[in-house]
């Protein structure tokens, strides 16, 4: 019996700029997403006699079944190639509402697994057609490396960013934030200066001239999490930022 199993990282943005409220409700915006392991999920793939048998461990409710990215990844494919007979057990080890792409980067694993267990032979793109229908952010997970996002976050570029020397720390503090009352704080505003290129200079500079947007308005009504940020800073951090529009705040030490 074949048995799949993989580790699921999270991503912490580097910057995020709102440019502007789109015609379609959405907002333009300019970020990069960096993966990283400080928190992971694990899923695994087998066949069972169920359609679908899906299992889930955390200690935070994620909703009904049918709610959860992963299961929505399989529905997706299974309009499509008509697959079924399968079990998916997901533990949670990737905190929710915190700006690190859990469940979207659940969704993708998803996806790439059930590719390779069923041997559906997708190309890269097409898995990135698929995660794109799943939300903004999925996409970055099927390729899984440094990128500069634009659009609602589903327009990707490579980017050459390596932060292997240097060491990523993140607190989840007991504070959420949903996507809508973040986006509902936000002023959009066309940046001074390009972000694709003030994340190729040294690290050192990034925190007069990286910023995400999102703080303006969060770190007023969550207090804390400003000082989160200032006491990574204080530890020696070359950079903190909060990540994305949750209330994750990481910080970037020299190893």
């Amino acid at each position: 019996m074949t048995i799949l199993t993989q580790k699921v990282n999270c991503k912490i943005n580097l910057g995020l700029q709102i440019v502007r409220k789109r015609e379609d409700g959405f907002h333009e915006l300019r970020t990069v997403f960096y993966p990283t392991d400080f928190f992971t999920d694990t899923i695994t793939l087998e066949r069972a006699d169920a359609e679908i048998d899906f299992i889930c461990h955390s200690q935070q409710d994620l909703g009904d079944s049918e709610s959860n990215l992963c299961v929505k990844a399989f529905r997706l494919l299974q309009k499509d190639f008509n697959i079924q007979g399968v079990r998916i057990t997901l533990e949670k080890g990737i905190p929710s509402g915190a700006g690190l792409g859990g469940g979207s980067a659940d969704a993708a694993f998803t996806l790439r697994m059930l590719d390779q267990l069923f041997q559906l032979n997708l190309s890269t793109a097409q898995l990135m057609d698929y995660a794109a229908q799943l939300g903004s952010d999925v996409p970055f997970f099927i390729e899984n490396q440094p990128m500069y996002a634009t659009g609602r976050g589903e327009i990707l570029t490579p980017i050459d960013l390596d932060l292997s020397n240097y060491e990523i720390r993140i607190v989840k503090p007991d504070i959420s934030v949903s996507t809508k009352e973040a986006y509902a704080g936000v002023t959009p505003k066309v940046p001074g200066t390009e972000l694709s290129t003030d994340i190729l200079t040294p690290i050192e500079h990034w925190r007069s001239i990286i910023h995400n947007d999102f703080e303006d308005s969060i770190f007023i009504k969550h207090p804390s999490l400003k000082t989160l940020k200032q006491q990574f800073y204080e530890s020696g951090a070359l950079y903190a930022a909060m990540s994305g529009s949750g209330t994750a705040v990481f910080g970037i030490f020299q190893r």
